[in-house]
């Protein structure tokens, strides 16, 4: 098992209470602990899996999301932005909700993130003045 499979396979919730993929439940739980690289790294291995699959574009907007926020960690907005146009792009494509997950609020959120990025300055570290949302399927709790 190469280092990267056993740090994302110890991100990877065992026992959970839902019919979802644990990598997807995974992802939230990374996700809401502000772990957004780590994030993108649990579905990344799921979306290998399903890339060409009825969910792969899906999941791939979730790792954007996810990237966006890894940009704004490290204070750059621009590239933020730009990860939040394909996410948004991507789960634009499906119906809300989509695997349990309110994706009209999650492309809300994103074009309000986008906006704030759109007016930071080059460097701003825009989560120090804002907190992410809290994300979850509906049948599961934050």
């Amino acid at each position: 098992m190469s280092s990267k499979s056993a740090r994302v396979a110890a991100l990877i919730p065992e026992d959970h209470d839902s019919q979802h993929d644990p990598r997807y439940i995974g992802w939230f739980q990374c996700f809401n602990k502000g772990q957004f690289y780590e994030a993108h790294d649990v579905l990344e291995d799921l979306w290998l899996e399903d890339r060409n699959g009825p969910d792969g574009d899906f999941f791939k907007g979730l790792i954007q999301l996810a990237g966006a926020f890894v940009h704004f960690q490290k204070g750059r907005p621009r590239p933020a932005r730009k990860l939040l146009d394909l996410a948004t792009n991507y789960l634009g494509r499906y119906p809300s909700p989509h695997l349990d997950l309110d994706l009209e609020f999650i492309l809300e959120m994103a074009r309000s993130w986008r906006e704030k990025a759109a007016t930071a300055q080059a460097a701003e570290f825009l989560l120090e003045r804002d907190t992410p949302p809290k994300l979850a399927p509906t049948l599961l709790p934050l």
